[in-house]
């Protein structure tokens, strides 16, 4: 139980307490140190110095524990990280003590310490007031460890203390030792640390933690697995690359040997540490890659204390936007999302995680127009982020009209009142689909991205577009599909084995999104890096070994042919655009030419009259007029006749 936790009457008595063992602790110190200088015989004038100055000195002392800070930290928790407030209390105690001693004239002698007896006092006082708060630390932990023991040994039914399971940590770094310190005092955990592996030459042999060991580097893995008896390996490497997980994970299939990774360790760097957390290496650490630097600062200016705008919230990039503007402190976050359940949700989530912020649900569908301007003039929005849409490929082939409603007839409403209504930023989530779009879906996002250059004219509102590719685990997306495919016994199936895509994490992709917003001067389409593209049987087959099983033996993967408005390679950029690099290396802006004005606001409505009369033939010749760079079929049930056979695709047929 924390502090913020503790009943009122329990914390002022703790308080209490605390403040009586720092107060006994100082006399103590303060006492010894006299006996100290003067060899434990002390004088009657001695002696009454002595009592004159420890009321002031114990005073002063205790002030300055609290101004440096020491005594607001928990005592359970004090760790190397506190021991500077006590240097700090520890310094200004000594010179104001030995100021005075030199200020004070003859007359006030009694009062004046002696410098001896000060620098004594001052090492024993605060070395022992940090001594007795690691002391309770130590106390803490071994009551927590006997109480997770004896939960974990209840738990078994049977009453038996759980064998525990031989493991090496990869990575003997400092969140590697804050792990490693960690699993050790963790008495529920039934994992025995049998020592360290990194690739740090300068390392091997060396101690990290009572007497564990960096036994040898990645390369040595079978050895060391095989001679030590070792049950599984723990990546425990702050900030790992994919590329550094992809290598470690290909070593241990090799053995083999079971490896998992205690996900986001700057966690544990920084003192929030949950090793419960361990947990198999999962698709996302293969693909995702180097933490993303933002900008934090120009990200608070732009968003704190304003009323912030996301649509679409409930869905998997819209509820990770919420997240990450929370973050930045907004007067208001307004979720708008027209599925009640979804709304629930993330209103219930953020509700939780940030109790005293200010959280608006709204039930509201972007092309009620009279519900978006009632939300408008009530709230009225400063930053509004559209990330409302319909993005399933295949499925909007046989809905083109509702795409087209919802994706750009949709976007021109909003973006049409975000500008009517003086907000600072319109932010659009496009796609890379808008690029030679094969797709309903991808045309109408083309067409967005068009709108919202057009308006950037009409408008002091700055309107950008963020373009990026396959988010992993978004809502649809081929990465949840497999999993459920693999769980279910296979086949995993695939579109084609030449396929390849791009992909990257919701955090990643929403970070990115929130520092183009900040970067945009207005009427950009702003392209994020995206790594290297990804081919999707190799995606298929890592998804099938982190589950455990052998690929083409234990799960098959069958090739289906590409299904309707699907590309072979996705693409970021037309050929004919110029990419613009900007102050964040993963964030590019791609310079288009500016539509006519009388070009977009006709083909607005000629888009809205052929959803009126649902004629989705007409809709897509007048798309692949409007879009030269399109190729949509004008018959949208050609599609389905050209899908293939299912072809089982052989391990060595790639």
């Amino acid at each position: 139980m924390s502090m913020r936790e503790m009943p009122p009457a329990r914390h002022l008595f703790v308080s209490g307490v605390q403040v009586v063992l720092d107060v006994l602790l100082l006399l103590s110190a303060f006492a010894a140190a006299y006996l100290l200088r003067f060899d434990f015989r002390l004088s009657t004038d001695t002696i009454h110095d002595f009592l004159i100055q420890i009321p002031l000195v114990v005073l002063l002392q205790l002030m300055a524990l609290t101004m440096s800070g020491a005594r607001a930290s928990i005592w359970r928790y004090t760790d190397l990280a506190h021991i500077k407030s006590f240097v700090y209390a520890a310094l200004g105690s000594l010179v104001i003590i030995a100021l005075l001693r030199l200020g004070l004239p003859e007359q006030h002698r009694a009062w004046r310490v002696p410098l001896s007896v000060n620098l004594i006092d001052v090492l024993l006082a605060f070395g022992g007031a940090y001594a007795m708060r690691v002391m309770r630390r130590g106390e803490y932990e071994y009551k927590q460890k006997r109480v997770q023991l004896k939960k974990h040994i209840n738990g078994n039914g049977n009453g038996k203390k759980k064998s525990k399971r031989s493991v090496l940590l990869i990575g003997a770094g400092r969140a590697g030792s804050l792990a490693a310190k960690e699993i050790e005092a963790r008495g529920d955990l039934d994992l025995e640390i049998k020592g360290f592996v990194d690739d740090d030459r300068a390392k091997l042999g060396r101690s990290v933690l009572q007497g564990r060991r960096v036994l040898g580097t990645t390369q040595d893995l079978p050895r060391l697995v095989h001679t030590h008896g070792i049950n599984h390996v723990v990546i425990t490497i702050a900030h790992a690359s994919r590329h550094q997980i992809h290598r470690i994970v290909q070593i241990c299939e090799s053995i083999p040997v079971k490896v998992r990774i205690i996900p986001e360790l700057y966690e544990i760097i920084e003192g929030r540490v949950e090793i419960s957390r361990i947990r198999d290496v999962e698709i996302e650490d293969l693909l995702g890659r180097e933490p993303v630097q933002l900008d934090a600062e120009s990200i608070s200016r732009e968003l704190e204390g304003k009323t912030v705008m996301v649509t679409g919230a409930g869905g998997s990039i819209g509820s990770e936007l919420a997240r990450q503007v929370l973050r930045f402190a907004p007067a208001h976050l307004l979720l708008v999302e027209r599925a009640e359940f979804a709304l629930f949700d993330i209103d219930s989530e953020l509700r939780a995680d940030y109790p005293d912020r200010s959280i608006v649900p709204l039930v509201a569908d972007v092309g009620d127009e009279s519900r978006m301007r009632a939300i408008f003039h009530l709230y009225r929005p400063h930053v509004v982020i559209h990330s409302a849409a319909h993005k399933h490929v295949p499925l909007m082939e046989s809905n083109s009209t509702e795409a087209v409603q919802n994706n750009t007839l949709n976007t021109r409403l909003l973006a049409d009142m975000t500008g009517e209504f003086q907000a600072e930023v319109f932010v659009l989530i496009s796609t890379d689909k808008a690029v030679r779009p094969t797709s309903i879906m991808g045309a109408t996002k083309r067409a967005a991205e068009l709108v919202v250059q057009d308006l950037n004219s009409q408008y002091d509102t700055r309107f950008v577009a963020v373009r990026f590719g396959n988010v992993i685990g978004s809502a649809g997306s081929v990465i949840p599909i497999f999993r459920e495919q693999i769980r279910n016994g296979g086949p995993v199936t695939i579109t084609d084995k030449r396929m390849k895509r791009y992909f990257m994490t919701i955090p990643e992709s929403a970070q990115l999104v929130l520092q183009a917003s900040v970067i945009g001067q207005g009427g950009e389409v702003f392209i994020l890096h995206m790594g290297e593209p990804v081919q999707i049987i190799d995606l298929a087959e890592t998804l099938i070994t982190l589950s455990g099983l052998k690929p083409h033996e234990d799960i098959q993967i069958v090739e289906t042919g590409m299904r309707p408005g699907e590309k072979l390679y996705e693409e970021l950029r037309f050929e004919t655009e110029e990419t613009v690099a900007t102050s964040h290396p993963k964030i590019f802006i791609n310079k288009l030419d500016t539509p006519e004005p009388e070009t977009v606001r006709t083909a607005l409505k000629v888009l809205a009259r052929l959803v009126r009369e649902r004629n989705e033939s007409e809709l897509r010749r007048f798309l692949n007029g409007l879009l030269p760079e399109a190729r949509l079929r004008s018959d949208p049930s050609q599609n389905g006749r050209e899908r293939k056979k299912l072809v089982l695709v052989a391990g060595q047929g790639k």
